[in-house]
């Protein structure tokens, strides 16, 4: 079973990916900002990270540089309410930048192609 982590401030969207994404048959740990991101990183070895970018103390950004100085190779989606950052060169990291939506569709297929 392939892990994912979900790195999301607010807990009520936090809950909604692990429940979403653990009916799709993923194990999901989950982290509420990058500080606590990166421990679960660290700890859990996800397959894949999805990470918001505006969160208290560490943003997104910071965390997608700090996991990439230990991995290049895992695959992180920046997922974010905020379509502005993807012109951002410290995003560009990431292998997927995608734009929040009610409809969980767009993450779950990228999700999929990138753990293929």
């Amino acid at each position: 079973m392939k892990k994912i982590l979900v790195v999301e401030d607010e807990d009520n969207i936090r809950d909604l990916y692990r429940e979403e994404l653990q009916d799709e048959g993923y194990e999901v740990e989950t982290a509420s900002d990058g500080a606590s991101g990166y421990e679960a990183f660290l700890k859990y070895r996800p397959n894949l990270i999805t990470i918001d970018i505006k969160m208290p103390d560490m943003d997104g950004v910071e965390l997608l540089q700090r996991i990439r100085k230990l991995d290049k190779k895992v695959p992180i989606i920046l997922y974010t309410a905020y379509g502005e950052f993807s012109q951002n060169f410290s995003t560009w990291t990431a292998n997927e930048y995608l734009v929040k939506s009610s409809n969980l569709d767009e993450l779950k297929n990228k999700i999929k192609e990138l753990l293929k």
